[in-house]
């Protein structure tokens, strides 16, 4: 098949375009870089002449609700029209479990208008929510961070590896469409606090945790037991977080 990833240079959308390549199919990793941009419509028609399945792993680059709201509004419909027009079968976006729980975030605004906008197209989508990636742990730290300490909520969640992300999205868009949502997740359920602290204490970071009930996920929305974490029938990931830390490098 020739499948379609938007977004397909990113961290996930490199991984997903690797796997799909080595299936043996004919995959474009489109980008603005590679000359398809999907808020503009630049390059859309070219790139999905042909195209079977797209998989939309594109990101709003700002979390702040104007400009995810503008975002996920324009691609969105830049991407249904070209598809509409180039007969693509199937539609698979990667979203964020809790999604419908975090509304009071403006970026989960845009995720939530972007799904929105998948049900209405007429093309026959399944969208793919995650939870947080292991990769994401240093910056939601640095959400929490007040001089040498770091405040975190003690809220459960079940992150995983984008390794584990992109075998999801490999296999979701070889699969018949499912029209509807399905859940991935990390093996192993835990308090954002204390895998923080791990994720410190292996990374040499001097820093104290203070697990806080009052701290905000990304400093904008409070979280609880529920809200970050999948239901019964979610998809788990093999990686362990131990596993993925003794392998992490920090960035340079």
């Amino acid at each position: 098949m020739k499948i379609v990833v938007i977004g397909g240079t990113g961290l996930i959308g490199s991984k997903t375009v690797e796997r799909l390549r080595n299936k043996g199919h004919d995959v474009l990793a489109a980008s603005p870089n590679s000359g398809v941009n999907t808020v503009t419509g630049e390059g859309l028609a070219a790139a999905l002449a042909g195209a079977q399945v797209v998989v939309d792993l594109a990101n709003s680059p700002s979390f702040e609700e104007k400009a995810a709201l503008q975002f996920f509004g324009a691609s969105g419909r830049n991407l249904f029209a070209a598809e509409t027009a180039a007969g693509v079968r199937h539609h698979v976006a990667l979203s964020v479990v809790g999604t419908d729980r975090l509304q009071g975030m403006g970026y989960f605004r845009g995720k939530l208008l972007q799904e929105k906008l998948i049900r209405e197209s007429g093309i026959p989508y399944t969208i793919v929510h995650a939870t947080q990636f292991f990769e994401f742990t240093a910056a939601i730290a640095n959400t929490g961070a007040v001089g040498d300490t770091i405040h975190m909520s003690p809220a459960y969640f079940q992150p995983m590896a984008a390794d584990n992300v992109a075998d999801a999205m490999a296999d979701v868009a070889l699969a018949a469409p499912l029209n509807g949502m399905i859940e991935i997740a990390g093996p192993e359920r835990v308090r954002m606090s204390e895998l923080v602290e791990r994720f410190l204490k292996a990374t040499n970071d001097p820093r104290k945790v203070v697990p806080d009930p009052g701290a905000l996920y990304y400093g904008q929305v409070a979280i609880d037991d529920r809200t970050l974490v999948p239901g019964e029938n979610a998809r788990i990931g093999a990686v362990r977080f131990d596993d993925w830390l003794s392998r992490y490098t920090p960035p340079k």
